[in-house]
């Protein structure tokens, strides 16, 4: 509750000549103010949380792209709140102006960083990091904007009623605090599930110039000449419209610019609780390609090579009993179950959407065998560090991990020594795991970690690589490297509960289409001559990657 704080004792004269002309009591001025404060706050959060969210995305490794947004931000916010001091002896003027800036840029930085991404993300070169750059350009210039806001509106509330600062200052504070609560609750729990990132922008935007230009316009007219009100009324028609306009075009723009990142024939988009979901291809003879959250993650050109590579050394010896951690689209299902001693295949995905189209779209369902047609085969939608946790000891001989590249944040725990303290308790004596680790030749850091946390784990490890990757999207946490730097190869880590298996194939297994027993031995060779000595493991206190 605001309480009436006492009278400012005498000293040095306001800026402003005196009590400001209110067409409002000066206590129902006070709340309109201080109400204006919350939705700015509100507004504010949002932005950052949008460019956070929008970066985390499109660029990757959250935490990196995370620390950046909110740093630069607050920094910026902090040279704003001097640059308002110029502004002091104009604060209803300049504070008006800074709101339709600020919902002009706020509400269009979501649009402008998705198009740079979208049409000049693969440029290389100079450009190579234009979606960074400009990242931290409006993380910087929203910073300013927002940092400006506070001092100005201090300017304000004293218009109406001259109080002591800190009374003042804890006022607009308990009001900016309450709003920032507000505005990062509606990001996850609204904006984002009810209207995306582009509409939710867009519409914060238009709140934003709402909230500035009624306060300015509606209670602090008398402030401003007959021009400037004009100028300030026409500035925030002239944004709404704006905003209104990419708000009714955002759709199309959407569809245009994941045509420019994915190709024309984009069949499936689907943003989903856990990622964007994209099919595109398999149909008029054009192989299927999924894409989870923008990084390819099955090529219907050559995602053979990457399954069998995956699948087939941890089939020789006991595997009646296999777990599929990740793996919904089915691919690795499909190689597993080639093998007629397989008598259960657990397979634990996170999104249930992705399970889904594996088993309903043709073309997916064409690629993976329609395996989840087979009776042996069992789906549970889970976080895999969870169901591990609850799994029985000894229950597997075989456990597949085909989970995304270790760099990416969302994904450091699944590499963790932890997690594979979970995974060795779940195997039988003689079980084996196989870890998809990322490319050896162009991240042998990331690749020689896992390596290094499943020793440190207790488990003996056979680390190989297989080449001839087709150019994508890079693999690993950074999505802005243009294709060209995309990595070629896979690396996988064979490993067993205490001792190093030995790298084959089964006799008893299928005929394989490129994998053969010297060329294991051959990419087992390949890879050891890039390993990296002495490197600790990561765990989920410490990750590494």
């Amino acid at each position: 509750m605001i309480e009436p704080h006492a009278p400012a004792p005498p000293g040095t004269p306001p800026p402003w000549g005196g009590p400001a002309r209110l067409p409002v009591r000066p206590d129902t001025g006070r709340f309109l103010v201080l109400a204006c404060v919350f939705v700015c706050a509100a507004c504010g959060l949002v932005y950052e949380l949008e460019l956070v969210a929008l970066a985390s995305y499109l660029i990757g490794d959250s935490v990196t792209q995370a620390s950046v947004v909110l740093s630069v931000m607050v920094f910026a916010m902090g040279l704003g709140s001097l640059v308002a001091k110029r502004l002091r002896w104009h604060a209803a003027a300049g504070f008006g102006a800074i709101e339709t800036v600020l919902a002009l840029v706020g509400g269009c930085s979501a649009l402008a960083l998705y198009a740079v991404f979208a049409w000049t993300g693969d440029w290389g070169g100079l450009w190579g990091h234009g979606p960074r750059i400009l990242l931290v350009t409006f993380s910087l210039a929203i910073g300013l904007l927002i940092g400006a806001e506070v001092p100005l509106l201090m300017e304000l509330i004293q218009r109406i009623r001259r109080q002591d600062a800190g009374g003042a200052v804890a006022d607009l504070f308990a009001a900016d605090y309450v709003g920032a609560l507000v505005g990062g609750l509606a990001f996850p729990f609204l904006l984002l599930p009810l209207l995306g990132q582009l509409t939710g922008a867009l519409i914060t935007g238009a709140v934003n110039a709402v909230a500035g230009g009624a306060l300015v316009l509606g209670l602090f007219r008398r402030d401003l000449t007959r021009r400037g009100r004009w100028l300030l009324l026409a500035a925030n028609l002239t944004v709404l419209g704006i905003l209104a306009a990419a708000a009714v075009h955002v759709d199309d723009f959407e569809r245009a610019a994941r045509q420019a990142v994915y190709g024309a024939d984009v069949r499936v988009a689907v943003q989903t609780g856990v990622q964007e979901v994209v099919l595109t291809g398999g149909t008029d003879g054009h192989p299927v390609d999924l894409y989870l959250d923008g990084r390819l993650r099955v090529s219907g050109r050559d995602e053979y090579r990457y399954h069998e590579a995956l699948v087939h050394p941890a089939m020789n010896g006991p595997h009646e009993r296999v777990l599929i951690l990740g793996g919904g689209d089915g691919l690795a299902a499909r190689e597993v179950l080639r093998y007629p001693g397989v008598r259960r295949v657990d397979i634990v995905e996170l999104d249930a959407e992705v399970v889904r189209l594996a088993r309903e779209d043709p073309a997916l369902t064409r690629l993976n065998g329609r395996v989840y047609d087979d009776p042996r085969v069992r789906v549970t939608t889970a976080d895999a560090f969870r169901h591990l946790r609850t799994a029985p000891p000894g229950r597997y001989d075989v456990i597949v991990s085909d989970l995304p590249d270790p760099g990416i944040t969302a994904s450091t725990k699944l590499y963790a020594q932890e997690f594979y303290g979970l995974v060795r308790r779940t195997l039988t004596d003689d079980g084996r795991l196989v870890v998809h680790a990322g490319p050896v030749a162009s991240r042998p850091r990331a690749f020689w970690t896992v390596e290094s946390t499943l020793r440190a784990a207790g488990l003996g490890t056979a680390p190989y690589r297989v080449a001839g990757r087709a150019p994508g999207f890079a693999a690993g946490p950074d999505r802005s490297s243009g294709r060209a730097d995309a990595p070629h190869d896979w690396g996988f880590i064979l490993a067993g509960r205490g001792f190093a298996p030995p790298l084959g194939l089964s006799a008893e297994g299928p005929r394989l289409r490129t994998l053969t027993r010297a060329r294991l031995t051959e990419d087992a060779r390949a890879a050891e001559e890039l390993r990296i000595r002495g490197l600790p493991p990561s765990t989920l206190v410490h990750p590494r990657y």
